[in-house]
């Protein structure tokens, strides 16, 4: 009998592509898992899992993460230059990274409008997310957020205030502000939201 076949990994499964952009910004500012635990204030276990491929962590964690490496959350999923001098993105061929477990319940599908690139004054997303999905934890962040319910309902949390948010509907709030959002709902919301500068 021959050797057994390895499965192939490709980089297009968003869980591992992510793992090892992660990796190899966090290896670029020269940082241990354990020193971008700290920054990030998680576990280096989850973080390891993660860089491995074999974890998909929420929109808070990622949003950490993120800001401990210097990077928007684009930067995770989505290369430097990835698009950049495209005027048009297709649907179907646009960046997307999945948190938590969607599919499952509660997780979340973000598809990048925008791509990244240096010097982009905003970043653009339409954020799916599951009945009991959101952002898992209060935000905090350099500048400006404008959404638009597109389907759907969800919770927006600013500043300890609830808002109630059906399709139609809209909101804009400084990032400094703290924020988080849930779908208290019984099916898939579906939100445009952009930012500027780019964090996400």
């Amino acid at each position: 009998m021959g050797p057994v076949a390895k499965k192939k990994v490709t980089v297009d499964n968003p869980e591992i592509r992510v793992g090892l952009k992660m990796k190899h910004r966090r290896l670029l500012k020269g940082l241990t898992l354990k020193a971008l635990a700290e920054l990030a204030g998680c576990s280096e276990s989850m973080l390891s899992r993660v860089e491995n491929g074999t974890a998909n962590p929420s929109i808070n964690t990622m949003h950490r993460i993120a800001l401990a490496l210097g990077i928007p959350v684009s930067g995770l999923f989505q290369d430097d230059e990835e698009g950049a001098d495209n005027v048009v993105l297709r649907r179907g061929r646009r960046p997307t990274i999945e948190t938590g477990e969607l599919g499952r319940g509660r997780g979340t599908r973000l598809e990048a409008l925008i791509p990244t690139g240096r010097g982009n004054l905003l970043s653009g997303y339409i954020n799916d997310i599951e009945p009991g999905g959101g952002s898992r934890g209060t935000l905090q962040h350099e500048g400006e957020e404008f959404g638009y319910v597109l389907d759907g309902t969800i919770e927006l949390t600013v500043d300890n205030r609830r808002y109630q948010l059906r399709e139609g509907d809209s909101f804009y709030f400084r990032s400094e502000r703290p924020h988080s959002y849930i779908n208290n709902g019984r099916r898939l919301a579906r939100v445009l939201w952009v930012n500027t500068p780019p964090s996400f």
